[in-house]
Protein backbone atom coordinates (compact mmCIF):
# COMPACT_ATOMS: atom_id res chain seq x y z
CA UNK A 1 0.00 0.00 0.00
CA UNK A 2 1.77 2.65 -1.03
CA UNK A 3 0.86 6.51 1.58
CA UNK A 4 -1.80 7.83 -1.08
CA UNK A 5 -3.87 4.77 -0.41
CA UNK A 6 -3.15 4.40 2.82
CA UNK A 7 -5.37 7.42 3.20
CA UNK A 8 -8.41 6.28 1.51
CA UNK A 9 -11.36 4.85 3.21
CA UNK A 10 -12.80 2.77 0.95
CA UNK A 11 -15.34 0.37 2.88
CA UNK A 12 -15.37 2.31 6.14
CA UNK A 13 -18.72 3.64 7.91
CA UNK A 14 -18.31 7.33 8.88
CA UNK A 15 -20.80 8.70 11.89
CA UNK A 16 -19.88 12.08 12.07
CA UNK A 17 -22.23 14.84 14.90
CA UNK A 18 -22.87 18.38 13.62
CA UNK A 19 -23.10 17.28 10.10
CA UNK A 20 -25.61 19.49 8.63
CA UNK A 21 -23.86 22.58 8.40
CA UNK A 22 -20.18 24.27 8.95
CA UNK A 23 -16.98 22.10 10.02
CA UNK A 24 -19.18 18.95 10.72
CA UNK A 25 -20.41 19.71 6.94
CA UNK A 26 -17.27 19.72 5.55
CA UNK A 27 -15.97 16.62 7.41
CA UNK A 28 -18.65 14.39 6.37
CA UNK A 29 -18.12 15.90 2.45
CA UNK A 30 -14.23 15.05 2.90
CA UNK A 31 -14.56 11.61 4.30
CA UNK A 32 -17.34 10.86 1.74
CA UNK A 33 -14.13 11.77 -1.04
CA UNK A 34 -12.04 9.56 0.34
CA UNK A 35 -14.68 6.50 -0.11
CA UNK A 36 -16.50 6.61 3.40
CA UNK A 37 -20.01 5.90 3.78
CA UNK A 38 -21.48 8.50 6.13
CA UNK A 39 -24.05 8.64 9.03
CA UNK A 40 -25.02 11.96 9.24
CA UNK A 41 -26.16 12.84 12.81
CA UNK A 42 -27.67 16.59 13.65
CA UNK A 43 -30.89 18.66 14.47
CA UNK A 44 -32.27 19.57 11.41
CA UNK A 45 -33.25 17.29 8.94
CA UNK A 46 -32.91 19.65 6.22
CA UNK A 47 -29.94 20.50 6.55
CA UNK A 48 -28.77 16.94 6.80
CA UNK A 49 -30.41 15.98 3.84
CA UNK A 50 -29.17 18.41 1.87
CA UNK A 51 -25.38 17.41 2.55
CA UNK A 52 -26.74 13.70 2.20
CA UNK A 53 -27.59 14.86 -1.96
CA UNK A 54 -23.91 16.13 -2.13
CA UNK A 55 -22.80 12.70 -0.68
CA UNK A 56 -24.79 10.74 -2.95
CA UNK A 57 -23.49 12.32 -5.91
CA UNK A 58 -19.92 11.18 -4.55
CA UNK A 59 -21.42 7.74 -5.43
CA UNK A 60 -20.95 7.09 -1.52
CA UNK A 61 -23.86 6.29 0.89
CA UNK A 62 -25.66 8.94 2.99
CA UNK A 63 -27.80 7.95 6.42
CA UNK A 64 -30.04 10.88 7.89
CA UNK A 65 -30.11 10.52 11.37
CA UNK A 66 -31.55 13.73 12.91
CA UNK A 67 -30.69 14.07 16.87
CA UNK A 68 -30.02 16.59 19.36
CA UNK A 69 -26.71 15.15 20.89
CA UNK A 70 -27.22 17.45 23.75
CA UNK A 71 -29.75 14.96 25.10
CA UNK A 72 -27.69 11.89 25.86
CA UNK A 73 -30.96 9.82 26.31
CA UNK A 74 -31.25 9.98 22.44
CA UNK A 75 -27.99 8.81 21.27
CA UNK A 76 -28.21 4.83 22.14
CA UNK A 77 -31.46 4.87 19.79
CA UNK A 78 -29.33 7.21 16.76
CA UNK A 79 -26.09 5.26 17.09
CA UNK A 80 -28.80 1.75 16.89
CA UNK A 81 -29.97 3.24 13.79
CA UNK A 82 -26.34 3.68 12.00
CA UNK A 83 -25.39 0.00 13.06
CA UNK A 84 -28.87 -1.50 11.93
CA UNK A 85 -28.21 0.23 8.86
CA UNK A 86 -24.15 -0.32 8.35
CA UNK A 87 -23.73 -3.03 10.76
CA UNK A 88 -20.40 -1.35 11.36
CA UNK A 89 -19.12 1.96 13.15
CA UNK A 90 -15.23 2.66 12.07
CA UNK A 91 -14.80 6.12 12.78
CA UNK A 92 -16.64 8.58 14.62
CA UNK A 93 -16.17 12.47 14.62
CA UNK A 94 -17.99 14.60 17.56
CA UNK A 95 -18.53 17.84 15.63
CA UNK A 96 -21.37 18.79 16.71
CA UNK A 97 -21.30 22.15 19.21
CA UNK A 98 -22.38 25.65 19.88
CA UNK A 99 -21.51 29.09 21.21
CA UNK A 100 -23.30 31.65 23.61
CA UNK A 101 -21.79 34.66 24.60
CA UNK A 102 -21.95 35.57 27.97
CA UNK A 103 -19.34 36.62 30.86
CA UNK A 104 -18.50 34.92 33.88
CA UNK A 105 -20.26 36.78 35.88
CA UNK A 106 -23.53 37.00 33.78
CA UNK A 107 -23.71 33.55 33.27
CA UNK A 108 -26.59 31.59 33.99
CA UNK A 109 -26.79 28.00 34.92
CA UNK A 110 -29.22 27.41 31.46
CA UNK A 111 -26.32 28.90 29.79
CA UNK A 112 -23.57 26.82 31.07
CA UNK A 113 -25.78 23.76 31.06
CA UNK A 114 -27.31 24.79 27.24
CA UNK A 115 -23.14 24.62 25.78
CA UNK A 116 -21.72 21.99 28.46
CA UNK A 117 -24.43 19.72 27.26
CA UNK A 118 -23.46 20.16 23.52
CA UNK A 119 -20.10 20.29 23.34
CA UNK A 120 -19.32 17.93 25.93
CA UNK A 121 -21.90 15.97 27.35
CA UNK A 122 -22.91 14.73 23.92
CA UNK A 123 -19.26 13.90 22.81
CA UNK A 124 -18.43 11.52 26.19
CA UNK A 125 -21.89 9.93 25.57
CA UNK A 126 -21.61 9.43 21.65
CA UNK A 127 -18.05 8.13 22.56
CA UNK A 128 -19.41 5.19 24.66
CA UNK A 129 -22.40 4.86 22.42
CA UNK A 130 -20.44 4.52 19.36
CA UNK A 131 -17.28 2.81 21.37
CA UNK A 132 -19.36 0.08 22.61
CA UNK A 133 -19.60 -0.73 18.27
CA UNK A 134 -15.72 -0.57 18.20
CA UNK A 135 -14.46 -2.37 20.79
CA UNK A 136 -16.67 -5.11 19.94
CA UNK A 137 -15.14 -5.24 16.44
CA UNK A 138 -11.44 -4.21 17.88
CA UNK A 139 -11.04 -1.43 15.67
CA UNK A 140 -11.67 2.17 15.21
CA UNK A 141 -10.94 6.07 15.11
CA UNK A 142 -12.57 8.85 17.55
CA UNK A 143 -11.96 12.40 16.59
CA UNK A 144 -13.51 15.20 18.37
CA UNK A 145 -13.43 18.51 17.10
CA UNK A 146 -11.95 21.13 20.28
CA UNK A 147 -10.76 24.84 19.43
CA UNK A 148 -7.85 26.96 19.89
CA UNK A 149 -9.80 28.16 22.37
CA UNK A 150 -8.74 25.21 24.25
CA UNK A 151 -5.16 27.21 24.93
CA UNK A 152 -5.97 30.33 25.71
CA UNK A 153 -8.62 33.12 26.81
CA UNK A 154 -10.94 35.29 24.79
CA UNK A 155 -13.87 37.17 25.96
CA UNK A 156 -17.23 36.08 26.90
CA UNK A 157 -16.88 32.50 25.67
CA UNK A 158 -15.81 30.71 28.98
CA UNK A 159 -18.03 28.22 28.88
CA UNK A 160 -17.30 27.36 25.42
CA UNK A 161 -13.82 27.27 25.96
CA UNK A 162 -14.00 25.46 28.98
CA UNK A 163 -15.90 22.52 26.88
CA UNK A 164 -13.14 22.59 24.43
CA UNK A 165 -10.64 22.06 26.10
CA UNK A 166 -11.79 19.22 27.86
CA UNK A 167 -12.80 17.85 24.17
CA UNK A 168 -8.69 18.34 23.96
CA UNK A 169 -7.70 16.26 26.62
CA UNK A 170 -10.39 13.41 26.30
CA UNK A 171 -8.80 11.18 23.69
CA UNK A 172 -5.31 11.03 26.41
CA UNK A 173 -7.48 9.12 28.87
CA UNK A 174 -9.91 7.29 25.87
CA UNK A 175 -6.02 6.38 24.28
CA UNK A 176 -5.18 4.69 27.24
CA UNK A 177 -8.09 2.88 27.72
CA UNK A 178 -9.06 1.92 24.34
CA UNK A 179 -5.38 1.17 22.95
CA UNK A 180 -6.02 -2.58 23.80
CA UNK A 181 -8.72 -2.73 21.44
CA UNK A 182 -7.36 -1.26 18.67
CA UNK A 183 -8.93 2.17 18.49
CA UNK A 184 -7.16 5.60 18.42
CA UNK A 185 -8.30 9.19 19.12
CA UNK A 186 -7.38 12.25 18.69
CA UNK A 187 -8.81 15.79 18.66
CA UNK A 188 -8.27 18.22 16.23
CA UNK A 189 -7.79 21.88 17.10
CA UNK A 190 -8.92 24.29 14.31
CA UNK A 191 -8.37 27.81 14.27
CA UNK A 192 -11.19 31.04 12.69
CA UNK A 193 -12.75 29.11 10.64
CA UNK A 194 -15.34 30.38 8.00
CA UNK A 195 -19.01 28.84 9.25
CA UNK A 196 -22.54 29.96 10.44
CA UNK A 197 -21.70 30.35 13.63
CA UNK A 198 -18.48 32.64 13.10
CA UNK A 199 -20.65 34.39 10.18
CA UNK A 200 -22.62 36.48 13.24
CA UNK A 201 -19.53 38.30 13.87
CA UNK A 202 -19.69 41.57 13.53
CA UNK A 203 -17.33 43.19 10.94
CA UNK A 204 -15.21 44.75 13.69
CA UNK A 205 -14.36 41.98 14.82
CA UNK A 206 -13.87 39.94 11.57
CA UNK A 207 -10.98 42.41 10.84
CA UNK A 208 -9.62 42.26 14.43
CA UNK A 209 -9.14 38.34 13.57
CA UNK A 210 -7.61 38.94 9.99
CA UNK A 211 -4.99 41.30 11.71
CA UNK A 212 -4.16 39.02 14.39
CA UNK A 213 -3.37 35.66 11.83
CA UNK A 214 -0.53 35.27 9.76
CA UNK A 215 -2.07 34.53 6.85
CA UNK A 216 -5.01 37.50 7.01
CA UNK A 217 -7.92 35.31 7.16
CA UNK A 218 -10.32 32.73 8.36
CA UNK A 219 -9.74 29.16 7.27
CA UNK A 220 -12.18 27.48 5.76
CA UNK A 221 -13.52 24.04 7.13
CA UNK A 222 -11.78 22.32 3.77
CA UNK A 223 -8.81 22.69 6.14
CA UNK A 224 -9.75 21.11 8.98
CA UNK A 225 -10.89 18.17 6.20
CA UNK A 226 -6.92 17.80 5.89
CA UNK A 227 -6.16 17.69 9.84
CA UNK A 228 -8.88 14.90 10.28
CA UNK A 229 -8.18 12.70 7.28
CA UNK A 230 -4.46 12.72 8.65
CA UNK A 231 -5.95 9.84 11.37
CA UNK A 232 -8.61 7.79 9.69
CA UNK A 233 -6.93 6.11 7.44
CA UNK A 234 -4.24 3.22 7.71
CA UNK A 235 -1.52 5.28 7.75
CA UNK A 236 -1.66 7.00 10.92
CA UNK A 237 1.19 5.86 12.99
CA UNK A 238 1.32 8.43 15.61
CA UNK A 239 -0.04 6.99 19.03
CA UNK A 240 -3.48 7.77 19.73
CA UNK A 241 -3.52 10.28 22.64
CA UNK A 242 -0.58 12.11 21.54
CA UNK A 243 -0.79 16.28 21.14
CA UNK A 244 -0.75 16.53 17.40
CA UNK A 245 -1.60 20.38 17.03
CA UNK A 246 -1.75 21.92 13.72
CA UNK A 247 -3.20 25.62 13.99
CA UNK A 248 -5.24 26.11 11.04
CA UNK A 249 -5.58 29.77 9.93
CA UNK A 250 -3.19 30.56 12.24
CA UNK A 251 -3.42 31.25 16.51
CA UNK A 252 -3.63 35.24 17.61
CA UNK A 253 0.29 36.19 16.53
CA UNK A 254 0.84 39.81 15.54
CA UNK A 255 2.94 40.33 12.80
CA UNK A 256 6.59 41.52 14.06
CA UNK A 257 6.23 40.46 17.18
CA UNK A 258 8.80 38.02 19.05
CA UNK A 259 7.45 34.62 20.20
CA UNK A 260 8.98 31.28 21.70
CA UNK A 261 7.70 27.98 19.72
CA UNK A 262 8.59 24.91 22.00
CA UNK A 263 7.74 21.47 20.52
CA UNK A 264 7.94 18.39 23.42
CA UNK A 265 7.14 14.84 22.63
CA UNK A 266 8.18 11.06 24.89
CA UNK A 267 10.14 13.72 26.87
CA UNK A 268 12.13 14.84 24.18
CA UNK A 269 11.93 19.00 23.56
CA UNK A 270 13.42 21.81 21.13
CA UNK A 271 12.18 25.67 20.73
CA UNK A 272 13.19 28.38 19.32
CA UNK A 273 13.07 31.97 19.47
CA UNK A 274 10.63 33.46 15.74
CA UNK A 275 9.39 37.23 14.93
CA UNK A 276 6.03 36.42 12.95
CA UNK A 277 6.78 37.66 9.49
CA UNK A 278 2.87 37.24 7.74
CA UNK A 279 1.83 34.94 5.47
CA UNK A 280 2.89 31.00 5.08
CA UNK A 281 5.75 31.17 7.84
CA UNK A 282 6.60 28.05 8.81
CA UNK A 283 9.28 27.42 12.19
CA UNK A 284 10.75 23.83 11.85
CA UNK A 285 12.21 22.60 15.21
CA UNK A 286 14.03 18.98 15.23
CA UNK A 287 13.63 16.65 18.48
CA UNK A 288 16.27 15.26 20.22
CA UNK A 289 17.16 11.72 18.25
CA UNK A 290 15.13 13.11 15.20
Amino acid sequence: MNIIESFRLDGRVALVTGAGKGIGEGIAVGLAEAGADLALVARTQADLERVAERIRALGRQALVVPCDVADVAAIPAAVGRVTDAYGRIDILVNGAGIQRRMTVLEATVEGWEEVINTNLRSVYFMTQAAGKVMVGRRRGKVISIASMTAYRGFHMISPYGISKASIANFPKYLAVEWAPYNIQANAVAPGWITTPMTAQMGEDRIRWVCEHVPQAKFGTPRDVVLGVQCVTGDGEIVNGGARVVKHVAGFDLVRGQAYQVKATLDGRSAESNVTAQGANQVVTLTLPGN
